[in-house]
């Protein structure tokens, strides 16, 4: 599984990339724009093709997600711990209803604990962040760790296969796509790298 997190802030040409993208197959897009307002996202939505929306994964003003039959909802770490005892109620509500629910984490042992059934969960920085300069990266190995791990944090077609041999299940990528000069083929090359080293 391959996930893709969206700039924070829009750059040209975006939503004609991820329309390409989506063609090569990209299947979890996760919709993360922290500095926008309801209505821009709703804005955002709407410039995308509806066939679409069943791959987007949203972040921020989870109701989005039925408003517009997307694939599901993202929890930030701040955001689940935020929920407190509330939190397997609120998650339950998505899943209930046929969406995916996953679930942010910085360390392996917080994400171990967690007695919530997320469908799966994102663990960051795994290798040094190409989105971020000063995030450096932490190597998890969580091949102990009986759930669905994906891995952020670092990840491009050249650091996949590391991370698959860390036991990620799936890995996410931000800026090796986005900051390449030719995101779809950046992303097809990612592809590429997790195929063949899951086989």
């Amino acid at each position: 599984m391959i996930f893709l997190i969206s700039p924070e802030n829009d750059t040209h040409n975006e939503i004609n990339i991820l329309h390409q993208l989506f063609e090569v197959g990209l299947t979890h897009f996760h919709f993360r724009k922290p500095n926008k307002s309801i209505d821009e996202h709703r804005e955002y939505l709407d410039q995308v093709n509806k066939k679409y929306h069943q791959f987007i994964v949203i972040h921020n003003f989870h109701e989005l997600a039925k408003e517009y039959n997307l694939k599901g909802i993202h929890l930030e770490e701040r955001i689940w711990r935020g929920h407190g005892e509330a939190l397997e109620n609120y998650v339950n509500g998505f899943k209930s209803k046929e969406f995916s629910v996953s679930s942010s984490y910085h360390e392996p042992e917080d994400l171990e604990a967690q007695t919530i059934d997320f469908d799966y969960f994102i663990l960051s920085p795994v290798f040094g962040a190409i989105s971020k300069s000063d995030m450096k990266g932490r190597g998890f190995d969580v091949r102990h760790i009986p759930k669905f791990i994906t891995g952020m944090g670092g990840i491009n077609a050249q650091t996949t296969p590391d991370a698959i041999k860390l036991g990620f299940k799936g890995v996410g990528a931000l800026g090796g796509v986005w900051n390449s000069d030719h995101p779809i083929e950046s992303f097809k090359a990612l592809q590429e790298a997790f195929t063949t080293t899951k086989k």
